[in-house]
This record gives structure tokens, sequence and C-alpha cells, in this order.
């Protein structure tokens, strides 16, 4: 009797990708987590599929790069680099034009068919 063969690969289920209402250049407040501050930071990039932006000055992380120089003099000596890491959408929210608070968001479309972004607290667009 033969055995029978099964397939090691699984089927990769896809994932529905979330739009997010946050996009590049926002003003956000941190409502969450380590860096929770009450000024509004802005937002560096958006990443819609992990769901996850980063925000200036929030989860900054510190990573070694060595020197690289022409003479090879100083080959142990590294430089140290700021770089932000990623946090989770949830814990970030759009801050109202009007009043400089956080505010939701909502979609509204226009009579030709366009999304624009509204502040709930205010209705003006952001």
């Amino acid at each position: 009797m033969a055995k029978a063969s099964y397939s090691k690969r699984r089927a990769h289920a896809k994932v529905a990708v979330k739009p997010l209402r946050i996009r590049q250049g926002d003003q956000v407040l941190v409502i969450a987590g380590e860096g929770k501050s009450s000024s509004p930071r802005k937002v560096l990039s958006v990443l819609p599929r992990e769901g996850k932006v980063l925000v200036e000055g929030i989860n900054v992380m510190k990573d070694s790069q060595p020197k690289r120089n022409a003479g090879g003099d100083n080959i142990n000596s590294q430089d140290f680099i700021e770089k932000p890491c990623p946090i989770h959408a949830s814990n970030v929210m759009l801050v109202d034009p009007q009043s400089s608070k956080a505010t939701r968001v909502k979609i509204a479309r226009t009579a030709d068919g366009n999304a624009r972004r509204i502040a709930v607290k205010s209705g003006q667009e952001i």
C-alpha cells in the first residue's frame, strides 16, 4: 500500500486590510502606551497592512551603526542613530483642527463621490 502524500504547504488565508483613517502628515495624540502624551505629534508614515503608524518622537529605538571611515583607524567605534518604531493605530487619535483636542473621524461622501474625513467634535474637514 502506498502512503497518502500530504502537501506541506499551507493554504494562506488572505487577510483583509482595514483602511486606516490616519494619513501621513496628520497631527495625532498618543492615547495609550509608554509614549502617552498631551501634545500633538506628526505622523511620519502609515503601515496599513500591519495596522501601525510611525509617530515622530514616540517609540524611538537606538540602533548602533559602525563608523565607516576611509582611514580605518577607528575600527571599534560606533555611531548610535535613533529611529522610530511603529505603534498600533488604535493607540493614536487624530487632532481636531478647531479645538486641538483628540477626536473621532467619520467619512462623508461629497456629491461627486469623493470621500472626506470629518472630525466628529467640530464637523470640520481634516
